[in-house]
């Protein structure tokens, strides 16, 4: 018995431990360069040409309204979306929301904004959110939206050309 609650106490010895260190209150969003990780995320997408791979609403596949489409986000948060028969013109961001209210746990994380200007029929018009951001790497950038209306959830992953 007493070793068994030795090994429960080493256990939870250990665990708190992890939590401390996790838990650096130096930890800033901020990379060793200065950067932070929104600015990280927005040079990903401004290199190169992007398409949606996946677009799921409520878990519905909708990627193929997208097919054929290729996404630029410009420098000067101009997102551009274009394929043979239509171009559209809209705008992009990535933003700090560890003060907005998608945030359920309280935690610094990042939105990947989209707008279009288009009517709400308009497949685009799906696009037109405020993204939680759940991956990003030099070929894919992977977004989440958890409706507060519903609680549907939308996942658009965009893959690069």
């Amino acid at each position: 018995m007493k070793t068994k609650k030795k090994n429960f106490i080493w256990l939870v010895s250990l665990a708190i431990g992890f939590v401390f260190v996790a838990c650096d209150p130096s930890d800033d969003n901020n990379n060793d360069d200065g950067t932070s990780s929104a600015d990280q995320v927005a040079l990903i997408a401004q290199d190169g040409n992007w398409r949606v791979s996946t677009y799921t609403d409520d878990g519905e596949d909708e990627t193929s309204d997208y097919n054929g489409f290729t996404f630029t986000f410009g420098s000067d948060g101009v997102l551009t979306a274009m394929s043979s028969s239509r171009t559209l013109v809209g705008t992009w961001s990535v933003t700090d929301s560890s003060n907005s209210s998608d945030d359920d746990d309280g935690t610094d994380d990042d939105d990947f904004n989209i707008f279009f200007s288009v009517s709400d029929d308009d497949d685009f018009d799906d696009l037109v959110d405020d993204w939680d951001i759940t991956l990003v790497n030099s070929t894919t950038i992977s977004l989440i939206d958890i409706s507060g209306g519903n609680g549907g959830t939308d996942i658009l992953i965009f893959t690069k050309n």
